[in-house]
Order: structure tokens, then C-alpha cells, then sequence
């Protein structure tokens, strides 16, 4: 780790790998020898256009996105696209399917209703997000325009296993907390989306892959803002008005390191790894430390756990003395309370060791 930084579990933005953010650093004044900075050049430039194009390119490799699907960037990051999708989705049939698995799905499924009717086809709030119900305790509507699921629930650590089946209606997923981190089946779904300021760069963007059916327009409503469109976005290439040039640029490195060494493959590895590594420190300290999230439901990137049954001391001590060990951002979401630990790309498998070493030292400390 390079001197004076501190291993960062924040649940988003997030750490990035230090080789990324040391060849923009490299870049920072002068491109590439252009003499400015990705910061200061035209949207429209020659320079900045190549950065666009390759940065797309790249997301289709990676991410095997079949070739008549569109690849969209845009600015507001996912929680506009909770907006957007129904602005371009629900068409004559005015209601859609949500799979609601936690905070961030039931906030897509209440901006639904703005525009038409989200219907919950599941709902695990009453488990408090701690669960993924079976697919025979769904209630799904064929006649939905859409069904939307998110992959990963950043707030509550629940993770999906598999893609749901939904039958012919399409399908939906927000996989803006594990996206890049394991392999996905574009072909599966109409829509991935995905703020990408987790696993894949800086906040202020998010990555959609859409079939083409959805590009045409014919599914907008009236009332949707041309910002929003999804057609004028992808027919404008992503460039109906400056986009967030930088966040775009640091993606673009992160892809291009991503490719280097050896693509979602890789950061799956490690995902696994680390999450195994964490999870096992809680499941062998006799209780100290607890998952609420039932263990066929757990996250590998969202890891929350509370210290002696949710006592707020000892949290508070446990987060004071892990900043000692250069281990921040622990802290569970406000909702939710207890401590949480992100384990997304960025996250070098030292940093997952130290933590889970500081916890068995602190557990031996203070177990009563």
C-alpha cells in the first residue's frame, strides 16, 4: 500500500486500485502529450472522442454485450435510471414488475408509480431485507412491461445467486454494487444498469446495456425529458450534451486494467476470495460478530455485521481502534446501524486480512 493511505470499506465511492489512480495521475496535466488535461479538452475533440470509443469498446469486451444492444452512459447515476426506465419502458401497458430485495429496489419500484404502477411481485422488508423470497412466493404479471430486480443491495448486503426467470416479460437489473466484480448474461436481460462509482471508477455516471427494442423510442412517454430519453442518448452517442468527462476518462483506465489483468474473471476470483475470508471471521467467532443476511443471500461486495448483538459501544470502540489499523469507513448505513464492510475491486486482499486479524484481536480483547 503507498504511504499515507488507508485501506477505505466505504460502500461507495470507493477505493480504486492504486495503479489505476497512479496513471491518471501520471496524466492529470498533460495528456498524453496533448498539453491539457482530459479535464480542460473539448467533449468534441479528437483526443477526448478516442477516450469514448475505446471505453466502449472495451465495455463491450468485457462484458460479452451482444452486438445490437446499445451501450449508454449518462450522468445522475442509477437513481435517475429509476426514473428513465419507466419514462422509456412502460409504454401502452403502464404497470411493471419489481422484485423488491431491499432499499434501493423498493426506491426504483416507488418512482415507478410517478409514472405509471410498480407492482411489487416480492417483497423481503418484512425479513428487514435479510432474504431472497423463491421464485414460487413471486407474484409476476406476464402482462408487466418490464420486471426489475436489483443484483445487489448495497444497504443490506443481499446479493441474487442466479438471474431470475421472469418468463417473456423483460427484465431489468440495477447491478450498480457488483457490476465488473462476476460475469453477467447480457443477452438474459432487456436492460443492465449500473452507477459505476463501486467497482469500475468515480461517481457521476452509469453504464446501461439495452436491447434494441427499447432504443427506438416507441415505448417513451409523452412526458419524458429529453435528457432522460434513451433514444436521443444512444443516437447522439452518449454525447447529447457534455457528459461527465472525467468520470468517464477514470472508467476508461479502470476497463483498460480490468483487460490487463484478465477481465471480470479475474475480479470474480477475488471477490469470492475476500468475501470467504470475511465471512469466515464472523461465522467462527462463536457469535461475537453476527450477518443478519440468511447465508444463501449474502453479498460478496456488502458485508454487515454487528459486535455483540448489536451493542453501539462496542461498535463504537470497534471503529475507533480499526482507523489505527488504517481501516476506515466501517460504519453500517444510518438505516441500518452495525458496522459494514465493502469489499468491491478496489479492495486489495491484504486489506480483507488485516481487517479480519484486527477483528479475532479485538473479539479476544473484549469478549465477556
Amino acid at each position: 500500500m503507498a504511504e499515507g493511505r488507508v485501506y477505505n470499506f466505504s460502500a461507495g465511492p470507493s477505493q480504486m486500485p492504486l495503479e489505476v489512480l497512479e496513471e491518471i495521475q501520471r496524466e492529470m496535466v498533460n495528456y498524453k502529450g496533448c498539453g491539457m488535461s482530459v479535464m480542460e479538452m473539448s467533449h468534441r475533440g479528437k483526443e477526448f472522442m478516442g477516450i469514448a470509443s475505446q471505453a466502449e469498446k472495451d465495455l463491450r469486451d468485457i462484458f460479452g454485450v451482444p452486438s445490437d444492444y446499445k451501450v449508454m452512459m449518462s450522468q445522475g447515476g442509477a437513481t435517475l435510471m429509476f426514473s428513465s426506465i419507466p419514462l422509456n419502458m412502460l409504454g401502452t401497458k403502464g404497470k411493471a414488475d419489481y422484485l423488491v430485495t431491499g432499499q434501493w429496489g423498493e426506491k426504483a419500484l416507488k418512482e415507478c408509480n410517478k409514472y405509471g404502477t410498480g407492482q411489487a411481485a416480492c417483497n423481503s422488508k418484512s425479513t428487514k431485507f435479510t432474504t431472497i423470497p423463491k421464485p414460487s412466493e413471486w407474484k409476476l404479471d406476464p402482462e408487466a412491461a418490464f420486471a426489475h430486480y436489483c443484483d445487489n443491495e448495497t444497504v443490506n448486503g443481499v446479493e441474487w445467486g442466479y438471474t431470475p426467470d421472469v418468463g417473456n416479460v423483460p427484465l431489468v437489473a440495477d447491478m450498480s454494487s457488483n457490476f465488473c466484480s462476476r460475469p453477467i448474461d447480457v443477452s438474459k436481460h432487456a436492460v443492465v444498469y449500473a452507477g459505476i462509482q463501486k467497482n469500475l471508477g468515480p461517481s457521476g455516471m452509469a453504464v446501461s446495456f439495452i436491447r434494441p427494442d427499447f432504443v427506438d423510442g416507441k415505448n417513451e412517454a409523452k412526458i419524458c425529458p429529453t435528457y432522460c430519453s434513451w433514444k436521443t442518448t444512444v443516437d447522439a452517442e452518449s454525447m447529447y450534451n457534455t457528459p461527465a468527462c472525467f468520470t468517464m476518462y477514470a472508467m476508461a483506465e479502470y476497463l483498460k486494467y480490468t483487460k490487463k489483468i484478465g477481465g471480470v474473471a479475474y475480479w470474480a476470483e477475488q471477490s469470492d476470495k475476500k468475501a470467504g475470508m470475511l465471512y469466515g471471521a464472523i461465522e467462527g467467532s462463536d457469535g461475537f460478530y453476527q450477518c443478519p443476511v440468511a447465508k444463501d443471500a449474502r453479498s460478496r461486495m456488502n458485508v454487515p455485521f454487528t459486535i455483540m448483538g448489536g451493542d453501539e459501544v462496542i461498535e463504537k470502540k470497534f471503529l475507533a481502534e480499526a482507523q489505527k489499523q488504517k481501516l476506515f469507513q466501517l460504519a453500517g448505513h444510518r438505516s441500518v446501524g452495525g458496522c459494514r464492510a465493502s469489499l468491491y475491486n478496489g479492495m486489495p486482499i491484504e486489506g480483507v486480512s488485516v481487517l479480519t486479524d484486527f477483528m479475532k484481536s479485538f473479539m479476544d480483547e473484549n469478549r465477556k
